[in-house]
């Protein structure tokens, strides 16, 4: 099992933190590993929603849709894909922290099968690096030291 949880702080309210962060078009602006999002039913972030990512990870390029599992707006959302070698679960959840401020956190869960198996240590490693540049650049964009 792989199990990535990281955190950071953001110096924004958690309404502008979350409704950015939870809206897949804006996942290539700040995930660095995913290169385009397209929704696969109507526009709108609820559960049963689907929506096709395309990624590059390890020197792979992915491609992969994600079902909204759980969606409580300003709070949790929960993605979920079983397609591929990697079965994943992401999740972020937003806290009001202080007055302006919002503490974010990015979990990446699931079991790999078969051949991932051997690798699912390194890629633990390795998504916890690209989670950690995820959070750094979301927090850099949304106060505003990154144009978008």
């Amino acid at each position: 099992m792989v199990n990535v949880l990281t955190e950071i702080t953001i110096d924004k309210p958690l309404e502008i933190v979350s409704e950015y962060a939870a809206n897949p078009e804006n996942a290539p602006e700040w995930h660095e590993n995913i290169k385009s999002a397209a929704w696969l039913t109507p526009p709108l972030l609820s559960v049963g929603s689907k929506i096709a990512f395309k990624a590059q990870f390890l020197g792979r390029e992915l491609a992969y849709t994600y079902e909204i599992k759980e969606y409580h707006p300003k709070q949790k959302l929960v993605m979920q894909t079983a397609e591929g070698p990697f079965p994943m679960e992401t999740t972020y959840t937003w806290d009001a922290v202080a007055p302006g401020t919002t503490r974010m956190t990015l979990r990446n869960s699931g079991k790999p099968s078969g051949f991932s198996k051997l690798f699912a240590p390194f890629m633990a490693t390795m998504m916890k690096k690209a989670n950690i540049k995820d959070l750094k650049k979301i927090k850099q964009i949304l106060e505003g030291d990154i144009k978008r």
